[in-house]
């Protein structure tokens, strides 16, 4: 039996952004299980050209994009959606949210996929208190990892919190998750980065066509 939604079930659709500088088998691997155990449909994976509260990226938005279309490759429900790069200035998840709402409508549950470091800071994100009347959030728990929230936070969360894929489906937006995945990898791509720089391998970090091209390319490498 397949994981993958059917067609005759409910449009479900999420959005995973981030700088993918580079994009990485921890990404990959999570957007899949993600898909698989939200039900989604389609995953927009959205590379951000200039993120509000992190440093510049190392390379230009249209090499990440392109970096991202070679990992997903043909992998089923993932998508590499570059409207973020297609905007002025900082990149804002609530504006791309708005546009996925208005793409599919009021009927269809929207979810934004964040990790647990990025889900800290949320309060300071711009127009936070938003994000919840476009969209659910699911926030990618690291498994025995323990931090307690800014105050902030808490008075943005609520009680939006449920404990089930099937609640926060219920609805089409407003709820929080927190979701522990199967195979969490532990690679970043600061250390992809620090190897590449170094002239040490990155095999088995990356999807091998990920890894061509940013040699072919000579991304991410010194300049000796």
């Amino acid at each position: 039996m397949s994981d993958t939604p059917s067609i005759a079930e409910p449009m479900r659709v999420g959005m995973l952004g981030g700088t993918f500088d580079p994009i990485h088998n921890g990404h990959l691997r999570s957007a899949v299980e993600v898909r698989e155990v939200l039900g989604l449909n389609t995953l927009h994976m959205v590379p951000a050209p200039q993120p509000p509260l992190r440093d510049t990226p190392q390379v230009s938005a249209a090499q990440r994009l392109a970096l991202l279309k070679a990992g997903i490759g043909d992998t089923p429900g993932l998508l590499a959606d570059d409207r973020e790069l297609q905007r002025d200035g900082p990149s804002y998840s609530v504006d791309t949210l708005a546009e996925l709402r208005q793409q599919y409508g009021d009927d269809v549950p929207l979810v934004m996929v964040i990790g647990f470091d990025a889900f800290l800071r949320l309060a300071k994100w711009d127009r936070a208190e938003q994000l919840f009347e476009l969209a659910h959030l699911v926030v990618i728990a690291r498994p025995g990892y323990q931090s307690s929230w800014p105050s902030a936070l808490k008075e943005l969360v609520g009680n939006r919190e449920v404990d089930s894929v099937d609640v926060l489906m219920q609805r089409t937006r407003g709820g929080m998750l927190m979701l522990e995945l199967p195979s969490l990898m532990a690679i970043s791509a600061t250390y992809i980065r620090e190897r590449l720089q170094a002239g040490k391998s990155v095999r088995y970090l990356l999807p091998e066509a990920v890894e061509q091209a940013i040699f072919y390319q000579g991304l991410y490498q010194s300049d000796k």
